[in-house]
């Protein structure tokens, strides 16, 4: 293999370069259902349009990231934290030769599966079903690109490379353990039935790592969201600049922008903060990825499955980061209380759909009452949980305001702090 940071040295940017241990679209495994190949995209190319093409792609424009999409124009959604995952996969991905068709799918296909309201409608969600198997957001995911979708005339969903569902399923690493055993984040719930299903019929490799595409795509989801979380939370008031103190690697940024830039204004220090919170992010990646890849020496994509730890990866001083930052927003924003009042406001809508339809399934549209007649308790609750779990925050609130007397408001009104509507 060629020494990897030679490489990276020797290439110009813009340049093209896939190493040998990338994932090779014309290697690929295939589809379940043989189609021809295209003469002008890759089959991980179309795997990517494929994607940018369906419902529930579009449906992210209005699926809450944190804030519900109403708070303000300028927070995250799940479609603008999507399209900031990708750019960063595809930016891992070419300085690191990989395929960067393929890291782009994963990345924007990585949050397909997500419901209405974030995590607090698929917490709501799991609950209901917790007596038919739970509510999983990965394995929804599965379930739209192979059998929800419902766009071509040939096949239900979307027909993607064993490859892209590979990576779809194991991009935060082995579900299974070298005993078969499932891997410590299912050690109590046991690996989601949709996913189990899917494996009998396109056996998935699970107690596998995924390609190296599947790794940086799980990467560039934890960057985007450290640093745009905090962009969101600092905008909405949730903390202030001074707050971010406690966190050592943060003060540290601060300290430098402060530095390099002394007294500058609020907004412009929130960006420059967040810029660089990626780019150390993205930088330590790379250089750590490129020591493993050195150490490992894979001549090949199955090499890098077959190895005993994750070649995409932060160091530890980068991880340990990672961490505190994760940590600080756990509790300064995911469990702020203005934020737990309107999540517990969304639980309720979410409950209250789903016993309305699992009590009367025609109260869901024509198609989603097909098939039902006679169907057992557990059926008819996963269509019930497959229909709420595709609704945008606004369809949800809508549908219930037409079964019951009363909705909860999800409105409330974050700071904003001052931030001008021209930044860019």
């Amino acid at each position: 293999m060629r020494d990897v940071v030679q490489d990276r040295a020797t290439r110009r940017p813009g340049d093209r370069w896939r190493a040998g241990y990338a994932t090779d679209p014309a290697a690929t495994r295939g589809r379940l259902i043989p189609e021809p190949s295209s003469p002008t995209r890759s089959d991980f190319q179309r795997d990517r349009d494929r994607i940018v093409h369906s419902t529930a792609f579009r449906r992210l424009k209005h699926k809450t990231q944190v804030f519900v999409h109403h708070e303000g124009d300028h927070y995250r959604t799940r479609l603008t934290h999507t399209l900031e995952v990708s750019q960063i996969a595809r930016a891992l991905a070419r300085a690191l030769g990989l395929d960067e068709d393929l890291a782009e799918a994963l990345a924007l296909s990585h949050d397909l599966g997500h419901t209405c309201f974030g995590h607090t409608g698929e917490d709501a969600l799991h609950a209901c079903m917790a007596e038919h198997g739970g509510f999983d957001h990965n394995a929804q995911a599965l379930r739209i690109v192979t059998r929800l979708e419902r766009r071509y005339a040939e096949f239900d969903g979307l027909n993607l490379t064993w490859e892209t569902l590979e990576g779809l399923v194991k991009h935060n690493g082995p579900l299974l353990d070298a005993a078969g055993h499932p891997a410590p984040r299912y050690r109590h719930s046991g690996i989601p039935a949709a996913i189990l299903e899917y494996d009998a019929i396109n056996h998935l490799e699970l107690a596998r790592f995924a390609g190296p595409e599947a790794q940086a795509a799980a990467l560039a989801d934890d960057i985007a969201y450290d640093a745009h979380d905090l962009d969101d939370g600092l905008r909405a008031g949730l903390f202030d600049l001074a707050d971010l103190e406690t966190v050592p690697f943060l003060r540290g940024l601060l300290d430098e922008i402060e530095a390099r830039h002394p007294n500058l204004e609020p907004s412009r220090r929130i960006h420059e903060l967040a810029r660089r919170v990626i780019t150390r992010f993205v930088e330590d990646l790379i250089v750590e990825s490129e020591r493993r890849l050195a150490a490992l020496q894979p001549g090949n994509v199955e090499d890098i499955r077959g190895a005993s730890s994750a070649v995409v990866a932060f160091s530890e001083t980068i991880a340990a980061a990672d961490a505190e930052i994760k940590t600080f927003l756990f509790a300064r924003m995911y469990r702020n209380p203005e934020v737990m009042a309107v999540r517990a406001k969304a639980n309720t809508i979410v409950t209250d759909l789903f016993a309305a339809f699992v009590a009367d399934p025609r109260r869901m549209p024509q198609e989603w009452q097909a098939g039902l007649d006679g169907a057992g308790e557990g059926r008819l609750a996963r269509r019930v949980a497959d229909y709420i779990a595709g609704m945008t925050d606004t369809y949800a609130v809508l549908e219930h305001g037409k079964f019951f007397a009363t909705t909860p408001s999800l409105h409330w009104r974050p700071a904003d702090r001052g931030l001008p509507l021209a930044e860019a």
